[in-house]
C-alpha cells in the first residue's frame, strides 16, 4: 500500500491566491475580513503545516496588541494613529479605556507578508 505524503501549501501559492483574492474583495464579491481570513489561514497552514488555532476571544490592551505584534508601545500608538492597521478598536468611556478584540489582531498579525511586515515605520 503506498504512503500518503501530507504536503502544506507553499508560501509562494499563498501569495498567489492573496493576489487572485484581492480583486475579488476590491469589487465587493468578497468581504475584506474574508480575505484576510482565508490568507491567514492560509499563511500558517504554509508555514505550520495545519491551520490557525481557534482563539478564546478577548479584549486586550494597546500594550497587549502590541505585543503581539513585535511592536513597542510607542510605534504601535504611531502606526495606529496614521491608520495603518485594519482592525479596529473599542473605546470605553469609564476611564477611557482603548481595547482591542484579540482574535482580529492576531489574525492581523498573520495575515502580514513576513518579508516586509512594517517596512517603513522607524521605532
Amino acid at each position: 500500500m503506498k504512503t500518503l505524503i501530507k504536503s502544506s501549501v507553499r508560501y509562494g501559492t499563498v501569495k498567489l491566491i492573496g493576489r487572485l483574492l484581492k480583486p475579488l474583495a476590491e469589487v465587493g464579491v468578497l468581504s475584506f475580513p474574508e480575505m484576510n481570513e482565508i490568507l491567514a489561514n492560509l499563511k500558517h497552514l504554509a508555514k505550520s503545516g495545519d491551520l490557525c488555532p481557534d482563539v478564546q476571544i478577548k479584549l486586550i490592551s494597546q500594550s497587549e496588541a502590541a505585543e503581539i505584534l513585535g511592536l513597542k508601545l510607542s510605534t504601535f500608538r504611531k502606526m495606529e494613529r496614521e491608520k495603518y492597521f485594519t482592525f479596529k478598536r473599542r473605546s470605553f468611556k469609564k476611564g477611557n479605556t482603548v481595547r482591542y478584540v484579540n482574535r482580529d489582531v492576531i489574525q492581523y498579525a498573520l495575515s502580514l507578508d513576513e518579508d516586509n511586515a512594517f517596512d517603513g515605520i522607524k521605532e
